[in-house]
């Protein structure tokens, strides 16, 4: 993949997993894997990707679905074509679980390198919290 069109690649650990709003809707919270400096909270259909505390999961934010990064604003997410049906190769396809949505807010931490970027997924949200050089991508 392009990595013009990558905003963000990072491996997180489970630590929590919230049923309590919704029955197949579950809200984790997770770390970085490898430095612990990223924290994310993630709405996520456990209907149709189940996690567990413990599990490890590779989370990308891209601005395309198209491999060489390429944009077509004309075709919308559920336009991509699968491989499987004869259609050329997507991002999509090499994740079990994939969401389109926009980034909304960000907020930068006073005294602090932190920063929070803030992402709605069609009514599913993710809020991710980590140092500048891990997340200033999302601000371009």
């Amino acid at each position: 993949m392009s990595a013009d069109a990558q905003l963000f690649d990072e491996h997180f650990t489970v630590n929590e997993l919230d049923h309590k709003k919704y029955v197949r809707v579950g809200r984790i919270k997770a770390t970085s894997t490898v430095d612990h400096s990223v924290s994310m909270l993630l709405d996520i259909n456990t209907e149709l990707y189940p996690l567990a505390v413990g599990d490890n999961i590779r989370v990308v934010l891209a601005t395309s679905l198209q491999l060489d990064g390429t944009k077509d604003d004309t075709k919308g997410w559920r336009d991509a074509n699968r491989v499987g049906l004869g259609g050329e190769a997507t991002l999509a396809d090499m994740f079990d679980y994939v969401c389109h949505g926009k980034i909304y807010r960000f907020e930068d931490q006073e005294n602090s390198d932190l920063i929070k970027a803030y992402v709605s997924f069609g009514g599913l949200l993710m809020g991710l919290e980590g140092p500048y050089k891990k997340a200033h991508t999302f601000k371009s």
